[in-house]
């Protein structure tokens, strides 16, 4: 059994602590984040890193939700492949019921996964180019698109190193002036995932 992993760097490490040291999986490519600013593009780099490995491995995990342009993405894939359920990856690591949840209690939540706390807030500013205005501060764009926001909300997926990941959710929350509140995520859907591609892959062997 071959299967290869085409993921986002956000969630790499829900993805390698749950497979790390499973022989099963002898591909791994991590796409750089925040791909989803530029869907269709994104879609168009998945389908050929998918695509790519079709001679290569029995089935592939796709490492992304439907992120704005990828529902049915599977369809086109030269490779069988299953996808993570959701919207985001913050439907994948919390439910939509869990951001529902949140949403209720604070409709102007900003989510931090592990992955998103680790970039932080230079993240947000290559995300959104926020350095690119001459004679602005990124911060000045920073105050402007957060000045609604009340919380800065991190989820702990469980995949350990607690002490890090809140610091770094801590660092996120401090320089984007929000307060911060943290919960539990779940590895749950990431798992199912998982088990499904094994079934997959084990399939296309017979």
């Amino acid at each position: 059994m071959r299967i290869g992993i085409v993921a986002c760097e956000v969630l790499k490490d829900e993805i390698e602590f749950l497979t790390k040291d499973d022989p099963d999986f002898v591909h791994r490519d991590y796409l750089k984040f925040a791909l989803h600013e530029h869907a269709e593009e994104m879609k168009k780099l998945i389908i050929e890193k998918v695509n790519a490995l079709h001679s290569e491995v029995d089935a592939v995990l796709l490492g992304y939700a439907t992120c704005q342009s990828l529902q049915g993405v599977t369809d086109v894939f030269k490779v069988p492949a299953v996808m993570l359920p959701g919207a985001d990856c913050i439907e994948v690591l919390l439910s939509p019921d869990g951001v529902k949840e949140e949403k209720k209690k604070c409709v102007f939540t900003w989510f931090a996964s592990p992955g998103w706390a680790v970039q932080g807030v230079p993240g947000l500013i290559e995300q959104f180019h926020l350095d690119s205005a001459e004679g602005y501060e990124p911060q000045y764009f920073l105050d402007l698109m957060f000045e609604s926001y009340q919380r800065c909300l991190f989820i702990n997926s469980g995949i350990g190193n607690d002490e890090f990941y809140h610091q770094k959710a801590k660092d996120m929350a401090d320089g984007l002036k929000l307060k911060l509140d943290t919960r539990s995520g779940s590895l749950e859907r990431i798992k199912e995932c998982i088990v499904q591609v094994k079934e997959l892959a084990r399939s296309v062997e017979k």
